[in-house]
């Protein structure tokens, strides 16, 4: 999604559940509006908050009028069979997107082309190296030839459906997941309490929230040089993403059992 928007609305790193979220990207061309939805990855929910990440994917597939799955070359299975009987049986278009082929060799592209056309015969499949940009522009346009006649659902000027705190929670969280190893980033939750923007400047204060005492100490780090480190990155990014001189205040909090609270999870966003 974010090569074909152009702007980084979804956050990337090599960690398993990065996206969380549904996230809506709006493309508008001269003759066409398309909304791509952006939601996490198969997995089997262990916890609720994975049943309310799952729900998010099931809802984007009931939604879709077009299929878009990524796998990365190497990749030879679903994690939910449930969900690729789904896959089997659709009756609205799938492409099936074999990304990171710059990695590989032109052979091995081509036998995991055969693999996937074997395990989606319904599938039109694309290898493609989005980090790159290479093959992105054909999936680009097949897309635009499948899209149904529809009124735009969203003004032209749009981009997505998501509020600016949205995208300061995600970017603090990118900087943990790149930063922290084990089971650290997948215990942590950020909400921010204040963004202020004023002409010059936007003044942000967000809460990092674990679930135990010791990832405190963990996040924070020596002398305060792991949250220092999250900070800094995250405001240079946001200073890009906003296009203002960005004064954020990070703290930490612990929260505990936050990943399997309903109520919590739907005051931060899971109530899909």
């Amino acid at each position: 999604m974010n090569a074909f928007i152009g702007e980084k609305l979804s956050i990337i790193t090599n960690k398993a559940q990065t996206t969380r979220h549904r996230i809506l990207g709006i493309l508008n061309g001269d003759h066409f509006q398309m909304v791509l939805s952006d939601t996490p990855g198969i997995i089997k929910p262990a916890y609720t908050l994975q049943e309310s990440m799952m729900n998010f994917v099931k809802s984007a597939f009931q939604d879709a009028d077009v299929l878009v799955y990524l796998v990365e070359a190497g990749e030879k299975a679903l994690k939910d069979e449930d969900f690729f009987k789904k896959l089997e049986h659709a009756d609205i278009p799938i492409l099936l997107l074999l990304n990171k082929i710059d990695l590989k060799n032109q052979e091995f592209v081509n036998e995991q082309i055969e693999y996937w056309q074997e395990e989606l015969p319904n599938a039109e499949i694309y290898a493609i190296s989005a980090l790159n940009n290479f093959g992105v522009e054909s999936v680009l346009n097949r897309l635009i030839e499948l899209l149904p006649e529809s009124p735009a659902f969203y003004p032209k000027d749009q981009m997505t459906d998501k509020p600016e705190r949205f995208f300061v929670n995600e970017k603090i969280r990118e900087k943990i997941l790149i930063h922290y190893k084990k089971e650290i980033p997948y215990s942590v939750e950020v909400e921010t309490e204040e963004f202020i923007e004023d002409d010059n400047i936007i003044r942000i204060r967000s809460l990092i929230m674990v679930e135990r005492e010791s990832q405190k100490g963990i996040i924070i780090g020596h002398q305060g040089k792991g949250i220092k480190r999250v900070g800094s990155e995250a405001r240079r990014d946001l200073e890009k993403f906003f296009d203002k001189k960005i004064h954020i205040e990070l703290y930490v909090k612990v929260n505990k059992n936050w990943r399997n609270d309903a109520q919590q999870l739907k005051r931060f966003g899971y109530d899909n």
